[in-house]
């Protein structure tokens, strides 16, 4: 009898194991998509930050926050199709040495004499990115281009907020050993949809940014400085978290994902002292000082002129066909961590 009750044990064993393999299984197989900051986070920037303009801007920028939310996402979606798109996300800060900040020139120019062209796309181009979506948002302003304007600001939105994403200025991006796998998708995705909802926005009015190619590398500087302590977080979680509870399986439009669980997760963010929340209360602080910089610079044109009028029929085509393009297109360059 004894006997008996120990193989029906050791078949329930076998059964259960089989099962959590065969979930892991699928698991892996299940397509994801995991961006920088999530879809979910980069819209939320930009709509906030729109709160954070002055009264000269506000009104327009929140006749079309709904515009700006939405494309917030645009520059990842190329990413899918687009050669040379996914350079503009990051920097790989740490290839340049032990004191990066100090030996990397922050234009451009001094930067190519430097390290070559070549070296700096290969290892991401952010900050350098950031300060020409700057001037040419500035230009948009100055033509009174409602279709560029908020094709700009949009994805201008988006790589503000990613120089303020730690794991987009490193080269260990998506984790330095096995073990991390998944870290980039963990901390830039789960995170914000489980919990940025309850996050303060509240962070003041935009300034006038004098030294924008310094802001923005500031911001890449802030951001790097965080690196260790995720990676730190996270490997003292994973040891020290049990076992089953770390996942949870959920569905994601038709497909089952096995993702972090919410009580593990909030661990991290306690561990981490709500880094999320203050990156992103950063970004949406950073998106707004550059979007008022940008028409600063560009005079201050008087936006109500434009308050009446609707993006063209061209301006529309164009997001069709971009929208269709990241539907077919196959990821080049750096591929999305999953």
């Amino acid at each position: 009898m004894q006997a008996r009750k120990s193989f029906a044990q050791m078949m329930n064993k076998k059964r259960y194991a089989l099962l959590i393999i065969s979930l892991l299984f699928v698991s892996f197989f299940i397509k994801k998509e995991a961006y920088s900051f999530g879809f979910y986070a980069h819209k939320k920037i930009n709509r906030m930050a729109v709160f954070c303009l002055p009264p000269d801007m506000i009104n327009f920028f929140k006749k079309h926050i709904e515009y700006l939310s939405e494309h917030a996402i645009d520059p990842d979606k190329r990413s899918r199709a687009v050669p040379g798109e996914d350079i503009k996300h990051y920097i790989d800060i740490d290839h340049y040495g032990e004191n990066p900040f100090d030996s990397v020139p922050h234009y451009w120019k001094d930067a190519v004499k430097k390290y070559t062209e070549d070296t700096l796309k290969e290892y991401g181009i952010n900050p350098w990115w950031i300060n020409n979506m700057l001037f040419s948002l500035t230009q948009a302003f100055k033509d009174e281009d409602l279709d560029r304007i908020l094709y700009l600001a949009s994805n201008f939105g988006h790589y503000i907020a990613d120089a303020c994403t730690p794991l987009h200025t490193s080269q260990w991006y998506d984790g330095k050993s096995f073990e991390q796998k998944g870290i980039h998708a963990f901390w830039e995705t789960r995170i914000p949809e489980l919990f940025a909802d309850t996050y303060n926005y509240l962070v003041g009015k935009a300034t006038y940014v004098e030294k924008p190619t310094e802001f923005a590398w500031l911001l890449v500087k802030e951001s790097h400085y965080a690196v260790d302590t995720i990676f730190s977080m996270d490997n003292h979680l994973r040891s020290h978290f049990p076992e089953d509870k770390k996942y949870v399986f959920e569905e994601k439009g038709n497909t089952m994902s096995r993702q972090f669980s919410r009580e593990y997760t909030l661990e991290f963010v306690k561990l981490t002292h709500n880094m999320v929340e203050r990156r992103m209360q950063r970004a949406v602080f950073a998106v707004a000082s550059l979007w008022y910089t940008a028409w600063v610079n560009a005079g201050q044109p008087d936006l109500s002129r434009l308050e009446n009028k609707e993006i063209s029929k061209k301006h529309k085509k164009e997001l069709k066909a971009n929208e269709k393009l990241w539907k077919t297109g196959k990821p080049v360059g750096r591929p999305n961590p999953e």
